[in-house]
């Protein structure tokens, strides 16, 4: 009886525990976006820009081009976050409009577009290659993540 009480009890101690480590890796995805969200748009290109050296083997004049662009990237990327949490703290995205909300889209596929064709011009064919398929793989683990948090709301 002992042996059966102890089993339940670690049973239940293991459920309990499991159902917590979601909340907890969700909380350190929202920390590390929030440190990211913290670095100046210098620090984040200088950042991405060595993440990219040491993936894809850049030459000097390439991380040269490459640094240029992300600051560029980093910039602009920073702008957007200031004025979409504007826009959140103001509760007007929800009520924009669907051309606002189109536009929005369409600016953003436009930029990945911008950036896909630099990269070509930028890169060798190798690293081209090797950079698409690490996009390809965080566009799907995004995606995987998003359907996943669907899923569970």
């Amino acid at each position: 009886m002992k042996k059966l009480v102890f089993l339940a009890l670690a049973f239940v101690t293991l459920q309990v525990t499991a159902q917590d480590a979601p909340k907890e890796f969700h909380k350190q995805g929202k920390d590390r976006m929030h440190r990211m969200a913290d670095l100046t748009p210098e620090e984040a290109a200088t950042l991405q820009t060595k993440k990219m050296t040491l993936a894809l083997d850049l030459s000097e004049d390439q991380q040269a081009r490459i640094q240029k662009m992300n600051l560029e990237n980093a910039k602009e990327r920073k702008a957007r976050m200031e004025a979409h949490k504007a826009i959140k703290e103001s509760n007007s995205f929800s009520t924009m409009s669907k051309e606002d909300k189109l536009k929005m889209k369409n600016e953003r596929l436009d930029k990945q577009i911008e950036v896909k064709k630099q990269m070509k011009e930028i890169l060798n064919e190798e690293q081209y290659n090797k950079w698409s398929e690490n996009m390809e793989q965080r566009h799907h683990n995004r995606s995987q993540k998003m359907k996943s948090h669907k899923d569970k709301g």
